[in-house]
């Protein structure tokens, strides 16, 4: 009667294939982890891009804004001309004018947010207050090339807003991007 064991090679060559599999299911794990921590300020990237997109949008259709208005200070050709303060600044709360990233509220605070405290629920004394002054949100209105009236001015532009900020000890970096005619 023969008895057969496993070898030292296939005992080895088994060793290695696990050890690699659960290296793999390692990084899978941490991977995982740092998504779910840093999803609440990707949260908060997204609602703050698309919160200065409505805001130019309800600018334009409310007239506060004349089409010429809607446009960067400097912006492309360095003499746009607009309303919108070029590069990235502060997230701050909105101006007087009803608008981000325009000069009127470069003197607002810095934006903070409120959160639930270890008891989950909100408007609870235990709610955390969180500063954005890591955010920085850059508001970028373009002439779409070709989009051009019979009065050679351009109907359609696009705007881009770039949320910036930091999720753990990562620079993290949030675009939006739309179209806005003449036309509401």
């Amino acid at each position: 009667m023969s008895q057969r064991g496993f070898s030292l090679i296939e005992t080895a060559m088994a060793l290695g294939v696990l050890t690699v599999g659960l290296l793999g299911a390692a990084a899978v794990i941490t991977t995982g982890m740092q998504k779910v921590s840093s999803s609440p300020y990707d949260l908060i990237a997204t609602q703050k891009a698309a919160e200065a997109i409505e805001t130019v949008f309800s600018a334009r259709d409310s007239h506060v804004l004349t089409w010429a208005q809607l446009r960067n200070v400097l912006g492309s050709s360095g003499t746009d001309g607009g309303i919108f303060l070029d590069g990235p600044l502060s997230v701050r709360l909105l101006g007087a004018d009803g608008l981000f990233n325009t000069a009127v509220g470069t003197t607002q605070p810095v934006e903070t947010m409120v959160f639930p405290g270890p008891d989950q629920m909100m408007l609870t004394g235990d709610d955390i207050t969180v500063s954005l002054a890591g955010y920085t949100r850059e508001i970028q209105v373009r002439d779409v090339a070709g989009e051009v009236d019979i009065n050679g001015i351009c109907d359609l532009r696009s705007i881009t807003v770039i949320v910036t900020y930091k999720a753990g000890t990562t620079t993290r970096t949030y675009s939006l991007v739309t179209y806005i005619s003449n036309y509401s």
